[in-house]
C-alpha cells in the first residue's frame, strides 16, 4: 500500500488491487471460507427453506453517533433476513469506492463491518471492489447481500395481517434519523442522541420460540412505522389504528420533531422491528420482547382493522384521529 487514498489501480484487477484486499478486507474479515480467495464462497447446504436479501447503503456522514457505514451495512442486511423469522448464515460485500477517498477511513468501515458481523456471528463471505474516478462518487458506498435459513412451519408475510391482530414495536423510534440529522445540521443533544443501529436476528429467534404464531415482521427503515404499516395495510386488504401515546419515542426525538415539524412516525430507524401477531398472543410475545436486550422498551401501540379502504389511522393524544399516509417526499435523504 503505496499511498494514502483510493487510487483508480486499486479497482483495476492488479497487484495493488490484490494487495488492498489481502493487507484490508481479507485481514479485517477473516473466515476459512473467505480466505479461500475465491470469486465465490462455498458453504455447507443448511436443513429449512434459504432467504436471501440484498441492500445497497449511501448514508451521510459516513461515520455518526452510535455507528458508521460499515456496522450499516452489516446490521441492514441481517435485518432484513431476519424479517423472514429467518436466521441468517452468511453475507457478501460490495463495496465501490471514489478515486481519493482515505485508506484509514476505509480500514476503520471494514474493521467496523468485521466486529459487527463477529458480534452477530455473521461471517463475510465474499465480496467485490470497484473503484471510481475523483467526482463520480461519495467516498464510499457498500452492497450487502445476506442468505438465512427459515425454519419449517414459519411463514411470515405481510398479507397474513387479520382484524383484531395487535401491532408491536420493539422499542422507540426515529433515534437513527435523529441522530443523522443531528450531526448534519448541529443540532448538540446532551447527552448526544444516537443511532439505534443493531443485528436483530437473535431478537426474533426469542421471538418466534415463544410465539411462533407471528404474522409478520419489519424493521420500520425508511420512510418509518409509517411506510411499514402502510406496506402491511396494501398487501392485507386491511386498515390499521395506532395509538400515539402508546408509541415509545425519547424525549429528544420528539422534542426535535416538535421543532422541526417532522413526524417520528415517518422517521427512519436501524435497529428496531414491528411485529403482527393473534391478539391472544400479544402480551406473551410482549414479555418475549421483553426479555431481550434490545426489546426492554416494546410496546403494544395498536391493532388490525377491518377497513376495505386500508387506511393507517393514528388516535391522537388529544382524542382525536388522523391518517398516516405515506409520506410524500423524504423527510431526511440518503439515511441508510
Amino acid at each position: 500500500m503505496k499511498t494514502a487514498v483510493i487510487d483508480l489501480t486499486h479497482g483495476s484487477g492488479g497487484k495493488a488491487m490484490s494487495d488492498l484486499v489481502a493487507s484490508l478486507f481479507l485481514r479485517a474479515f477473516d473466515n476459512p471460507a473467505l480466505n479461500k480467495k475465491n470469486d465465490q464462497a462455498l458453504l455447507d447446504r443448511p436443513g429449512g427453506r434459504i432467504v436471501m436479501a440484498t441492500d445497497s447503503h449511501v448514508v451521510t456522514p459516513l461515520f455518526f453517533p452510535g455507528g458508521d457505514i460499515g456496522s450499516l451495512s452489516v446490521h441492514g442486511t441481517i435485518n432484513d433476513v431476519a424479517m423472514a423469522g429467518a436466521w441468517p448464515v452468511a453475507l457478501s460485500a460490495g463495496f465501490i469506492l471514489e478515486e481519493g477517498f482515505p485508506l484509514d477511513d476505509l480500514e476503520r468501515i471494514a474493521l467496523s463491518m468485521a466486529l459487527a458481523a463477529r458480534e452477530a456471528g455473521v461471517p463475510i463471505v465474499t465480496g467485490d471492489t470497484k473503484v471510481v474516478e475523483r467526482g463520480k462518487g461519495d467516498g464510499v458506498f457498500i452492497t450487502t447481500t445476506g442468505i438465512g435459513v427459515v425454519p419449517e412451519g414459519l411463514d411470515f408475510s405481510g398479507d397474513r395481517c387479520r382484524p383484531g391482530d395487535q401491532v408491536l414495536v420493539s422499542g422507540t423510534i426515529g433515534d437513527h434519523a435523529m441522530a443523522l440529522l443531528a450531526v448534519r445540521e448541529r443540532i448538540a443533544f446532551d447527552p448526544p442522541l444516537l443511532s439505534d443501529t443493531a443485528a436483530l436476528h437473535t431478537l426474533v429467534a426469542r421471538m418466534v420460540e415463544s410465539v411462533p404464531e407471528i404474522r409478520c415482521l419489519r424493521d420500520p427503515t425508511r420512510g418509518g412505522v409509517g411506510a411499514a404499516l402502510n406496506e402491511w395495510a396494501q398487501q392485507s386488504g386491511a386498515g390499521f389504528r395506532i395509538r400515539e401515546e402508546a408509541v415509545p419515542v425519547r424525549e429528544p426525538v420528539f422534542s426535535a420533531c416538535e421543532l422541526l415539524g417532522l413526524d417520528p412516525l415517518h422517521l427512519a430507524n436501524e435497529g428496531k422491528l414491528l411485529a403482527v401477531c393473534p391478539r391472544e398472543r400479544a402480551g406473551e410475545l410482549l414479555e418475549a420482547m421483553r426479555s431481550h436486550p434490545l426489546g426492554r422498551e416494546a410496546a403494544v401501540i395498536g391493532e388490525v382493522t377491518d377497513d376495505p379502504g386500508q387506511f393507517v389511522e393514528v388516535e391522537t393524544t388529544l382524542g382525536g384521529a388522523r391518517l398516516l399516509d405515506w409520506i410524500r417526499g423524504d423527510q431526511l435523504p440518503r439515511i441508510c
